[in-house]
């Protein structure tokens, strides 16, 4: 694929994804929660250039760095979202405002990283970024996954960081 239609997948997943995470939804425990960030990184890792032909050694470094991000965004992220399960049992999540500021600050962060491998001259192909939102996904699902099965049969939400522990109310579907 094309770095533009990298870019156009990227910001639509994104999208998606952060969008359905501000509404409340009941998480499957028997889903496959790990597949789309693997088919992410499949796609990411398919890609040509992925580091820089001339700069190996600094492009690995980006690289590197980026995937941090993204685990740490990842689990900032998860972290922040509250859980909870209702009296049928199902497990429910929503994204709080403090989720909010943990993307913001990982956007930032991109940002800088990028800004940072243009001052040295690197080529960056958006497949780093897509490894790193991959990355970004799977340790967000994964944390989530662990802690919705963790719930049991407790009715009270569980804690979130940032949250003021009040109850969200569920969105019909």
């Amino acid at each position: 694929m094309s770095g533009l239609v990298n870019a156009l997948v990227i910001v639509a997943v994104a999208a998606i994804v952060i969008a359905r995470q501000f509404r409340a939804q009941a998480i499957n425990t028997d889903r496959r929660w790990w597949l789309l960030p693997v088919i992410l990184g499949v796609v990411a890792l398919r890609e040509p250039g992925i580091l820089d032909g001339h700069h190996h050694a600094e492009s690995a470094v980006l690289l590197a760095v980026e995937l941090v991000i993204g685990v740490a965004t990842g689990a900032g992220w998860a972290w922040t979202t509250r859980v909870w399960t209702a009296s049928d049992g199902v497990v429910w999540t929503k994204s709080t405002r403090a989720s909010i500021a943990v993307w913001v600050v990982g956007v930032a962060l991109r940002i800088g990283l990028y800004a940072l491998g243009r001052a040295l001259g690197l080529h960056q192909a958006s497949s780093a970024l897509m490894l790193g939102f991959a990355a970004t996904l799977l340790v967000r699902s994964g944390i989530l996954f662990w802690r919705a099965q963790s719930l049991g049969s407790v009715t009270r939400p569980a804690p979130a960081y940032g949250d003021g522990m009040r109850p969200a109310r569920k969105e019909r579907v």
